[in-house]
C-alpha cells in the first residue's frame, strides 16, 4: 500500500517581524496565502526509514533524517509508540527549493498526513497541528492551506476569508538564501523592530478579493535583509514591475520573488516578459488560494 499527499507552496502577503526573542525566534504577524504550486509526498511500507526525491532542485534536498519529511514521520511514530518508522518517503518536487515558499515545510506536512493515513494512527487535526508546530513555524500552515494569519513565531494560525482569486508570478533565483542568515541580517538592520501587527487594510483586501488594494498593502519586513545578502534580486523586482506586475516583493526569506498580477492573463504576460529579462532562472504562474495537504491516493 502507498499513500500520496499533495501540498501547496505559500506566499507571505504580509510578513511583519518583531525583534529577536530570548529563544532566538521572532514574533511575527505573518499573512500566509497558499498558492497552486505543489509537491507530492508518497509513503509506503519499507524495512527502514528512507527518503528519495525527484524534480527541480532535488539535488539540494537532504535525504537523511534532517529532512523535515523524515522528522515528521519520526515524530508521528514516536507519539503512537511505533518505534523507528519503517517507511519509504518519496518527494516529487515542484515547489522551488530554498526559495522562501515553504517547500520543506510543505513536505513535512505531506509526510505527516500520508503516514497518518498509511499507519491508521487516526491522529486528530489538533495533534497533527501540534506536531507541525514542533517541526517548524511554517509547517502548520502547509497543513491547513487557504489563507491564515500566523502569530507567535508564525505557528499560531487564524483562518482568513478570501473573497476572490489572486494570480501570481514567481521568479526563481539562481542560488539560495539561508532563512537563519536572513533573520540575522534583519536583526542587524532593524535592532529596534516594533511589535508586529497585521494590516487591517490588507486583511480587508483579501476578504473582498480586491487586487488593487492588496497590491497597495503587501509588505515583507525581511525584504531589506534578503536584498542586502542577495543584491541582484532588486533587478528581478524591477523587471517584474516593468513587465506589468501590480506588486512585487521577495517571498518570505527569499530568494524567490513574487509578483501580483491583475488577473490570470496578466500573470501569464508578466511571466513571459520576466522570463525574457534574464534576471531569473525560471518563472512560474499560480493562482491562490489553494487547499492545504490533500490525500490524492491510497492503494
Amino acid at each position: 500500500m502507498s499513500v500520496t499527499v499533495r501540498v501547496p507552496a505559500k506566499v507571505n502577503v504580509q510578513l511583519a517581524v518583531g525583534g529577536a526573542r530570548p529563544d532566538g525566534f521572532h514574533d511575527l504577524a505573518n499573512v500566509f496565502l497558499a498558492v497552486g504550486l505543489h509537491d507530492e509526498v508518497t509513503v509506503e511500507p519499507a524495512d527502514e526509514l528512507s527518503l528519495t526525491c525527484t524534480g527541480p532542485g532535488s539535488d539540494q534536498v537532504p535525504l537523511d533524517r534532517t529532512n523535515l519529511a523524515a522528522r515528521a514521520a519520526i515524530a508521528l511514530a514516536g507519539r503512537h509508540g511505533l518505534g523507528d518508522p519503517k517507511v519509504r518517503i518519496h518527494i516529487a518536487k515542484d515547489i522551488p527549493v530554498a526559495g522562501g515558499m515553504a517547500g520543506g515545510s510543505a513536505d513535512a506536512a505531506g509526510a505527516l498526513v500520508a503516514c497518518d493515513a498509511l499507519w491508521g494512527t487516526g491522529a486528530s487535526r489538533a495533534e497533527l497541528l501540534d506536531i507541525c508546530a514542533e517541526l517548524g513555524s511554517d509547517v502548520p500552515f502547509s497543513l491547513v492551506g487557504g489563507a491564515a494569519l500566523g502569530t507567535g513565531r508564525g505557528e499560531k494560525l487564524q483562518p482568513l476569508e478570501v473573497g476572490g482569486e489572486f494570480w501570481w508570478v514567481f521568479a526563481v533565483a539562481d542560488g539560495g538564501l539561508s532563512t537563519p542568515a536572513v533573520y540575522r541580517e534583519f536583526d542587524r538592520l532593524s535592532p529596534e523592530a516594533p511589535e508586529p501587527v497585521a494590516s487591517s487594510a490588507l486583511l480587508d483586501a483579501l476578504r473582498t478579493g480586491d487586487v488593487e488594494r492588496l497590491a497597495a498593502t503587501v509588505t515583507n519586513d525581511l525584504q531589506p535583509a534578503a536584498l542586502s545578502l542577495f543584491p541582484s534580486l532588486k533587478e528581478t523586482l524591477d523587471a517584474g514591475t516593468a513587465a506589468g506586475a501590480v506588486a512585487a516583493l521577495v517571498s518570505g526569506s527569499g530568494p524567490t520573488t513574487a509578483f501580483l498580477a491583475a488577473d490570470e492573463a496578466a500573470a501569464r504576460a508578466v511571466a513571459e516578459r520576466l522570463a525574457a529579462s534574464g534576471t531569473c532562472r525560471a518563472v512560474r504562474v499560480a493562482g491562490s488560494p489553494a487547499a492545504g495537504a490533500t490525500v490524492l491516493s491510497g492503494n
